[in-house]
């Protein structure tokens, strides 16, 4: 049977798991909202005791196993300091130049519960102030929240909830334009995110019986650099890391493609099962891109770092601007997710 990708549910999925804040470290909601989505479609799943999800499908073959996996969480903030005039000092959550939120909006989760609106905004931001603010350092020094309520004191901004500890999320701020681009904030790693969740939902409305038992990870903490290198059963040979294509001078990955990667910064992926999943796009004519990301790692490269003897492989759509303003193409979903469903159909290369 070949896969039908649904443009419309897969891009209004996404938008609804973007706007779910989710910095690494605070991911309940999200998590919270993964585990009713595969309730409401009677798929039964188990909770890791970091706050993962793993979901299986019962294979033909149920002595080995396949794997894949995405992240829900992303990158963030947490409130270091609450500065005398009534600004907040963050600690960066995750990995990202601080020039790449400087004028977001942001909200403030206090430990009750409350939300609070602010903009994260360079201290020497006014012109008409700070003579040469443009050439200033954009750090931790110099980067603060202005907290949109009637605060300008420490003492101020702790009545109203907010303290040291409290997680920072940025808007994501997501569109779709009618050319087929989709921009927004946590497409890593959302994107690969949703496309598991629509690949799971065909699976189970259309009765699709897999060649393998094959488990879906949906973890928590890729961005800190431990999320899914637990919890993988004994009997996995084959785990994929579903996760963005970086873009950039010297890459071959774009927007509109899959892209596979073959080397990142922990090594070179199975070279195996690398080639089988190129040959796999090649043979279903999906557009693809071979590609190796100097300065990434992934949940698939954390698994072989903790010592799991399985074969490891990362495809998932290209993404622009990573850690940033991001944007990919409905073309590169499509592929994502062609490539994905002809994989988990396949043969494995070796059953030995």
């Amino acid at each position: 049977m070949k896969y039908v990708f649904n443009e419309k549910d897969t891009v209004e999925l996404l938008c609804q798991i973007v706007n779910i804040p989710s910095p690494s470290g605070f991911t309940k909601s999200i998590m919270q909202f993964i585990g009713f989505y595969l309730q409401d479609l009677g798929i039964e799943y188990k909770k890791t005791n970091k706050g993962a999800i793993i979901a299986t499908f019962q294979g033909e073959n149920n002595n080995v196993h396949r794997l894949l996996t995405a992240h829900t969480d992303t990158l963030g903030a947490m409130v270091k300091e609450i500065k005398a005039n009534g600004r907040l000092k963050l600690s960066m959550v995750g990995g990202f130049n601080w020039n790449a939120v400087e004028g977001e909006y942001c909200t403030i989760h206090t430990a009750n519960g409350k939300k609070i609106r602010g903009t994260i905004l360079m201290h020497e931001t006014t012109v008409h102030v700070y003579r040469g603010a443009g050439e200033l350092k954009r750090d931790e020094n110099h980067i603060e929240v202005r907290i949109d309520e009637k605060v300008n004191n420490a003492e101020g901004v702790r009545k109203i909830g907010i303290e040291v500890g409290d997680f920072v999320s940025f808007d994501p701020r997501f569109e779709k334009t009618e050319s087929g681009f989709i921009k927004s904030r946590h497409l890593d790693d959302k994107a690969s995110t949703a496309l598991l969740l629509q690949l799971m939902k065909y699976l189970k409305e259309e009765n699709i019986k897999l060649p393998y038992t094959t488990h879906f990870y949906i973890s928590n903490n890729e961005e800190i650099g431990y999320g899914g290198n637990s919890n993988i059963p004994n009997q996995v040979v084959e785990y994929i890391a579903v996760d963005m294509g970086a873009i950039g001078d010297g890459q071959s990955s774009d927007e509109y493609t899959v892209s596979i990667c073959a080397k990142d910064s922990s090594g070179p992926y199975h070279y195996e099962l690398t080639r089988q999943i190129v040959e796999l796009a090649k043979s279903n004519n999906i557009d693809y891109k071979l590609d190796i990301y100097p300065y990434y790692g992934s949940d698939a490269s954390a698994a072989i770092r903790a010592g799991f003897d399985v074969k490891h492989a990362l495809f998932g759509p290209g993404i622009e601007s990573s850690h940033a303003y991001e944007r990919t193409h409905v073309d590169s979903l499509k592929a994502t997710a062609h490539l994905l469903y002809v994989y988990i159909t396949s043969p494995m290369d070796s059953e030995d």
